[in-house]
Protein backbone atom coordinates (compact mmCIF):
# COMPACT_ATOMS: atom_id res chain seq x y z
CA UNK A 1 0.00 0.00 0.00
CA UNK A 2 1.90 3.04 -1.31
CA UNK A 3 0.66 6.58 -0.81
CA UNK A 4 1.24 9.12 -3.54
CA UNK A 5 4.25 11.37 -2.76
CA UNK A 6 3.62 15.13 -2.80
CA UNK A 7 6.05 15.77 -5.65
CA UNK A 8 4.25 13.19 -7.80
CA UNK A 9 0.90 14.80 -6.98
CA UNK A 10 2.29 18.21 -7.96
CA UNK A 11 3.66 16.82 -11.24
CA UNK A 12 0.31 15.17 -12.00
CA UNK A 13 -1.45 18.48 -11.39
CA UNK A 14 1.02 20.40 -13.55
CA UNK A 15 0.73 17.92 -16.43
CA UNK A 16 -3.08 17.96 -16.17
CA UNK A 17 -3.12 21.77 -16.32
CA UNK A 18 -0.74 21.73 -19.30
CA UNK A 19 -3.01 19.23 -21.07
CA UNK A 20 -6.05 21.43 -20.43
CA UNK A 21 -4.26 24.51 -21.80
CA UNK A 22 -2.72 22.79 -24.82
CA UNK A 23 -3.89 24.10 -28.18
CA UNK A 24 -3.00 20.88 -29.99
CA UNK A 25 -4.77 17.56 -29.27
CA UNK A 26 -1.53 15.60 -29.69
CA UNK A 27 0.21 17.86 -27.16
CA UNK A 28 -2.65 17.43 -24.69
CA UNK A 29 -2.56 13.64 -25.15
CA UNK A 30 1.21 13.62 -24.55
CA UNK A 31 0.79 15.49 -21.24
CA UNK A 32 -1.98 13.14 -20.11
CA UNK A 33 0.07 10.09 -21.10
CA UNK A 34 3.07 11.36 -19.14
CA UNK A 35 0.83 12.02 -16.11
CA UNK A 36 -0.68 8.54 -16.34
CA UNK A 37 2.75 6.91 -16.60
CA UNK A 38 4.02 8.79 -13.53
CA UNK A 39 0.95 7.81 -11.52
CA UNK A 40 1.16 4.20 -12.72
CA UNK A 41 4.60 3.91 -11.10
CA UNK A 42 2.74 4.18 -7.76
CA UNK A 43 -0.24 2.07 -8.89
CA UNK A 44 -2.45 5.16 -9.11
CA UNK A 45 -4.73 6.45 -11.81
CA UNK A 46 -6.42 9.81 -12.46
CA UNK A 47 -9.69 11.18 -13.67
CA UNK A 48 -11.34 14.60 -13.84
CA UNK A 49 -14.51 15.00 -11.78
CA UNK A 50 -16.85 17.82 -12.69
CA UNK A 51 -18.87 19.17 -9.78
CA UNK A 52 -20.99 22.26 -9.18
CA UNK A 53 -17.99 24.44 -8.32
CA UNK A 54 -15.60 23.34 -11.08
CA UNK A 55 -13.26 20.57 -12.18
CA UNK A 56 -11.27 18.41 -9.78
CA UNK A 57 -8.32 16.13 -10.57
CA UNK A 58 -8.83 12.91 -8.62
CA UNK A 59 -5.84 10.57 -8.17
CA UNK A 60 -6.54 7.24 -6.51
CA UNK A 61 -5.17 3.69 -6.30
CA UNK A 62 -5.95 1.53 -9.35
CA UNK A 63 -7.08 -1.25 -7.00
CA UNK A 64 -10.19 0.80 -6.24
CA UNK A 65 -11.34 0.56 -9.86
CA UNK A 66 -13.12 -2.22 -11.70
CA UNK A 67 -14.12 -1.79 -15.33
CA UNK A 68 -13.61 1.98 -15.15
CA UNK A 69 -15.77 2.45 -12.04
CA UNK A 70 -14.61 3.05 -8.47
CA UNK A 71 -15.97 0.25 -6.28
CA UNK A 72 -16.66 1.58 -2.76
CA UNK A 73 -16.05 -1.83 -1.20
CA UNK A 74 -12.46 -1.66 -2.50
CA UNK A 75 -11.71 1.69 -0.87
CA UNK A 76 -9.65 0.76 2.16
CA UNK A 77 -8.61 4.27 3.26
CA UNK A 78 -10.13 7.35 1.61
CA UNK A 79 -7.09 9.39 2.67
CA UNK A 80 -5.09 7.56 -0.02
CA UNK A 81 -7.09 9.44 -2.66
CA UNK A 82 -5.93 12.90 -3.67
CA UNK A 83 -8.20 15.67 -4.96
CA UNK A 84 -6.87 18.83 -6.60
CA UNK A 85 -9.18 21.62 -7.69
CA UNK A 86 -8.47 22.63 -11.29
CA UNK A 87 -11.12 25.30 -11.72
CA UNK A 88 -13.59 27.24 -9.67
CA UNK A 89 -12.93 28.75 -6.27
CA UNK A 90 -10.07 27.59 -4.08
CA UNK A 91 -10.18 26.84 -0.38
CA UNK A 92 -11.34 29.93 1.52
CA UNK A 93 -9.83 28.48 4.72
CA UNK A 94 -6.40 28.97 3.15
CA UNK A 95 -7.11 32.56 2.11
CA UNK A 96 -4.52 34.16 4.43
CA UNK A 97 -1.71 31.97 3.08
CA UNK A 98 -2.87 32.52 -0.50
CA UNK A 99 -3.07 36.28 0.02
CA UNK A 100 0.41 36.38 1.57
CA UNK A 101 1.87 34.48 -1.39
CA UNK A 102 0.06 36.75 -3.87
CA UNK A 103 1.29 39.88 -2.02
CA UNK A 104 4.88 38.59 -2.20
CA UNK A 105 4.45 38.35 -5.98
CA UNK A 106 3.15 41.94 -6.07
CA UNK A 107 6.18 43.13 -4.11
CA UNK A 108 8.57 41.29 -6.42
CA UNK A 109 6.90 42.76 -9.51
CA UNK A 110 6.98 46.28 -8.06
CA UNK A 111 10.68 45.98 -7.21
CA UNK A 112 11.67 44.42 -10.54
CA UNK A 113 9.37 46.28 -12.95
CA UNK A 114 8.16 49.45 -11.26
CA UNK A 115 5.04 50.93 -9.72
CA UNK A 116 2.75 50.67 -12.76
CA UNK A 117 3.27 46.93 -13.20
CA UNK A 118 3.13 46.58 -9.41
CA UNK A 119 -0.25 48.30 -9.32
CA UNK A 120 -1.58 45.93 -11.99
CA UNK A 121 -0.11 42.96 -10.13
CA UNK A 122 -1.94 44.15 -7.01
CA UNK A 123 -5.21 44.24 -8.94
CA UNK A 124 -4.63 40.66 -10.09
CA UNK A 125 -3.75 39.58 -6.54
CA UNK A 126 -6.97 41.15 -5.24
CA UNK A 127 -9.01 39.46 -7.95
CA UNK A 128 -7.52 35.98 -7.54
CA UNK A 129 -7.62 36.09 -3.75
CA UNK A 130 -11.02 37.64 -3.25
CA UNK A 131 -12.94 36.07 -6.14
CA UNK A 132 -11.34 32.64 -6.38
CA UNK A 133 -9.31 32.15 -3.16
CA UNK A 134 -6.49 30.96 -5.40
CA UNK A 135 -2.85 31.85 -5.87
CA UNK A 136 -1.96 33.83 -8.97
CA UNK A 137 0.09 30.87 -10.20
CA UNK A 138 -3.12 28.84 -10.64
CA UNK A 139 -4.96 31.40 -12.77
CA UNK A 140 -6.80 29.74 -15.65
CA UNK A 141 -7.33 31.30 -19.10
CA UNK A 142 -10.99 31.97 -18.23
CA UNK A 143 -10.04 33.66 -14.95
CA UNK A 144 -7.44 35.86 -16.67
CA UNK A 145 -9.98 36.81 -19.32
CA UNK A 146 -12.57 37.63 -16.63
CA UNK A 147 -9.96 39.71 -14.79
CA UNK A 148 -8.92 41.60 -17.91
CA UNK A 149 -12.30 42.04 -19.60
CA UNK A 150 -14.63 42.40 -16.64
CA UNK A 151 -12.97 43.00 -13.27
CA UNK A 152 -10.48 45.65 -14.35
CA UNK A 153 -13.10 47.61 -16.29
CA UNK A 154 -15.80 47.49 -13.63
CA UNK A 155 -13.94 47.44 -10.32
CA UNK A 156 -10.39 48.69 -10.67
CA UNK A 157 -10.34 52.10 -12.37
CA UNK A 158 -6.76 51.75 -13.59
CA UNK A 159 -4.82 54.75 -14.83
CA UNK A 160 -4.20 55.11 -18.57
CA UNK A 161 -0.62 54.02 -17.96
CA UNK A 162 -1.81 50.88 -16.16
CA UNK A 163 -4.23 50.10 -18.98
CA UNK A 164 -1.52 50.51 -21.60
CA UNK A 165 0.69 47.82 -19.99
CA UNK A 166 -2.00 45.53 -18.55
CA UNK A 167 -1.25 42.55 -20.82
CA UNK A 168 2.47 42.77 -20.06
CA UNK A 169 1.73 43.14 -16.34
CA UNK A 170 -0.44 40.02 -16.35
CA UNK A 171 2.30 38.03 -18.09
CA UNK A 172 5.03 39.28 -15.73
CA UNK A 173 2.89 38.63 -12.66
CA UNK A 174 1.81 35.11 -13.56
CA UNK A 175 5.38 34.19 -14.54
CA UNK A 176 6.75 35.65 -11.28
CA UNK A 177 4.18 33.59 -9.36
CA UNK A 178 5.48 30.45 -11.04
CA UNK A 179 2.42 29.88 -13.17
CA UNK A 180 2.05 29.33 -16.85
CA UNK A 181 0.76 32.35 -18.70
CA UNK A 182 -2.46 31.25 -20.35
CA UNK A 183 -3.03 32.22 -23.95
CA UNK A 184 -6.19 34.31 -23.95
Amino acid sequence: MTDLPTDVTERAERLTRLAREAVDDAEADAYRTERDEILAEYDYTARIRNDETGDVLVCHPVEWVDDGVIRPERVDDIDRGVEIRLSGPGDPDEWAEIDAANRAVVEAITQAHGETHGANAELLADFMGNHYAKPISEATPDEIQEFRDDYVRRNAWPTEEQQSVLEQSIRLTVEEAGGRVPDV
